[in-house]
């Protein structure tokens, strides 16, 4: 079946857009009018030729659902009815994973659900923190709000993590790159070097005989080392998942020198924006730490929030257990205990958040320069050095020669 692209005005006098299904210009112009949308351009949509890639199909993600939530808050503000809403943006999906999921959830908010019970049905697409804040929006009827406030959260939390994956990029490349020339090297092109050399009747220099061993101890033991290689990796993961495997590899990252104080910085500002947009969305705050804890990323961290909660529930307040468990910076938890102490908790949050967002882009930016030049150093020892050791006899070679 086409896709239409159109426009329309709700109304209250808002413009809207969208895409729908549908077999002709007529039927869409029809739905519509029924949906009290007054039509000004339907379209076809032209044809995308890209193939989507295998595996692709069915996946949400980050910026598709931070697109759904921000245009849902738009229509709900412009005074659409949920179910409306959810109809309109799941024909308009592109994602037909996504399209179903929305679809079942306008089922089910027919049949009598909660718009978050429907939602809890689908915990892969829409997380605890996504669920508890539309409850609380339903609750308090500022539903329009607190998906604003979501979309906000969404692209934040999506600005923070391509931050962090710029960083890593290009560094991980181009150490990706050296390694494989150093085993190219090795492997294929040393050893064609020492054919030539076996005839070269003096002794070769200490630092060609050390690359030519070194090359035939990879060519003789490469597979037994990738072997070892994937079987340390996986013996990693494993004792990852293990609670105390997963804790004392935690710990050991907050406290590696420049990298552990940018995961501490990712955490906390993680910690401040969950936290702050969940109490200002009116989610108890007990509810509201469990959740925080969940999504904190880092075992230490998660059991100092998880001691928080406990202090509140017996009437303490969250930021002493903070400052005691010496994870989070003393201007967190300062600023954690005016906000309680003032009654503008969430405000005092968001401000960390800010805070910290602008901090990890300083920390990312700052890694990354330092990470430059060390692979260049990294890139002229190990490729230089071996070039060079291949060409010592060559030297050696061309100076008894010319003398």
């Amino acid at each position: 079946m086409p896709k239409f692209m159109w426009e329309g005005r709700t109304r209250v006098g808002g413009t809207m857009t969208g895409e729908v299904e549908a077999p002709n210009e007529a039927f869409v112009i029809a739905q519509l009018r029924r949906q009290q949308i007054v039509p000004v351009t339907v379209k076809p949509k032209p044809r995308d030729l890209r193939m989507q890639l295998p595996g692709r199909r069915g996946k949400v993600s980050k910026k598709e659902l931070a697109v759904f939530t921000r245009q849902f808050a738009t229509m709900i503000d412009a005074g659409l009815p949920l179910v409306q809403c959810l109809d309109i943006l799941g024909m308009q999906q592109e994602n037909e994973g996504f399209k179903k999921v929305i679809l079942r959830v306008k089922e089910d908010v027919e049949s009598g659900s909660t718009f978050a019970d429907a939602l809890s049905k689908h915990p892969r697409v829409f997380d605890e923190l996504f669920v508890n804040l539309v409850s609380a929006g339903e609750v308090g009827g500022i539903l329009d709000t607190i998906l604003a406030r979501l979309a906000a959260y969404i692209e934040k939390a999506m600005k923070l993590g391509k931050q962090i994956k710029s960083a890593m990029v290009y560094p991980a490349t181009i150490l990706a790159v050296a390694i494989i020339v150093t085993i190219v090297l090795l492997l294929y092109v040393i050893p064609i070097f020492g054919d030539m050399f076996k005839d070269f009747g003096q002794d070769l220099p200490v630092p060609t005989q050390i690359v030519l061993a070194l090359s035939g101890y990879t060519r003789k033991y490469f597979m037994v080392a990738v072997a070892l290689v994937v079987l340390m990796v996986f013996a990693i993961r494993w004792y990852y998942r293990q609670d105390a495997g997963r804790r004392k590899i935690d710990r050991l990252l907050l406290r590696l020198p420049i990298l552990g104080d940018l995961i501490r910085k990712i955490a906390v500002a993680r910690f401040a924006r969950t936290l702050g947009t969940m109490v200002s969305s009116g989610v108890p705050i007990l509810e509201a730490m469990d959740i925080v804890a969940k999504s904190a990323g880092n075992r230490i961290i998660e059991e100092a929030v998880i001691k928080a909660r406990g202090s509140i529930s017996e009437g303490k307040t969250i930021s002493e257990p903070l400052a005691d468990s010496k994870v989070f910076p003393v201007m967190v938890t300062q600023m954690v205990s005016v906000g309680e102490a003032t009654g503008a908790l969430d405000a005092m949050l968001n401000k960390i958040a800010d805070f910290y967002d602008d901090e990890v882009d300083s920390a990312v930016g700052a890694l990354t320069s330092l990470l430059e030049p060390m692979l260049m150093i990294f890139l002229g020892v190990v490729i230089g050095g071996l070039v060079i050791a291949m060409y010592l006899p060559i030297f050696k070679l061309a100076g008894v020669v010319g003398g």
